[in-house]
């Protein structure tokens, strides 16, 4: 099984004429991935060409190619100034699960933004996200497919980059991922640990977690002690930057310092204290994978 996509996910691209939004609906529809409409206002009539010979509708409105084909998922590739626009569009037009590839949305638009999709009862991955892939079954976002392969372990990170490296050393191990996702660093994000652990632990398919988290607020904290009292299966964490000063940020918008609970050693002591393993470099992810598992 997988988390939030699977072979039943009917995707609409947001922004799918742009450079980026082209490109990665390429990367997408070669994973797997059902993509079913496209969306750029002013286009809406023309095709976009994927391989194999496939065509996908372009459209004026997220609504519209909601009606004219089912999506049930859409990925966002608009610029920051119209990005929270292109949220609540999508969850306007009813689409269940939104994900948010955009970096630098204004922190008070996102706030709206957010409100406004809790309220219409969907859910949002990002922004400035890395999106997910359930490997063999769809992909929404832009994880390289090549570096996932099937298998028994969630993975759910802060960091885009550290959550490559360690779906690479699992996939290289032989351990395969059954969904990798990547929340985001932003201070205001749609979907959190909490929401990841728990949909993990209703997958059946899914026997351990690596949960990945950085310097910056006490998200990690509080997933640390929902996963001791809910999880009931095994987690490996690892916290990115250990050695970052305080009052400085360290590369996301969310990852910085103020007080004693962002600190990387207040996150790893929480970790230790409700019996997650934790990494103190990346590169020991997978021995602690295997020691979880019995492998």
């Amino acid at each position: 099984m997988a988390v939030f996509i699977d072979t039943e996910t009917r995707l609409v691209v947001q922004g799918i004429t742009g450079r980026d939004g082209s490109f990665h609906t390429l990367q997408m529809a070669e994973s797997g991935t059902r993509v079913v409409a496209g969306v750029t206002p002013g286009k809406g009539g023309q095709v976009f060409e994927i391989e194999n010979g496939g065509r996908v509708p372009i459209f004026n409105t997220v609504d519209r190619a909601v009606k004219e084909t089912g999506a049930n998922t859409s990925v966002i590739y608009v610029p920051p100034a119209f990005a929270a626009g292109a949220i609540m569009e999508a969850a306007d037009a009813g689409i269940a699960f939104i994900v948010a590839i955009t970096e630098g949305i204004p922190v008070l638009e996102m706030s709206k933004a957010n409100a406004f999709v809790r309220d219409r009862g969907s859910r949002l991955l990002g922004p400035n996200c890395p999106g997910l892939i359930s490997p063999g079954k769809a992909k929404v976002g832009i994880i390289p497919a090549q570096i996932t392969t099937p298998g028994p372990v969630g993975v759910v990170s802060r960091s885009g980059t550290l959550t490559y490296e360690a779906v690479d050393q699992l996939t290289r191990a032989g351990i395969g991922q059954t969904t990798c996702i990547g929340i985001g660093g932003d201070p205001i994000i749609g979907t959190n640990f909490i929401d990841c652990l728990s949909a993990f632990r209703d997958d059946r398919d899914t026997e351990a977690i690596v949960m990945i988290g950085e310097i910056g607020g006490t998200d990690e904290q509080e997933a640390a002690t929902w996963a001791k009292e809910n999880l009931g299966k095994p987690v490996v964490g690892f916290i990115a930057g250990q050695t970052a000063p305080p009052g400085r940020r360290m590369g996301h918008a969310g990852a910085i310092i103020s007080g004693s609970s962002g600190t990387a050693e207040e996150k790893i002591r929480s970790f230790k204290d409700n019996g997650v393993a934790v990494a103190t470099r990346p590169v020991e992810i997978t021995d602690l994978i295997k020691e979880s598992l019995g492998i």
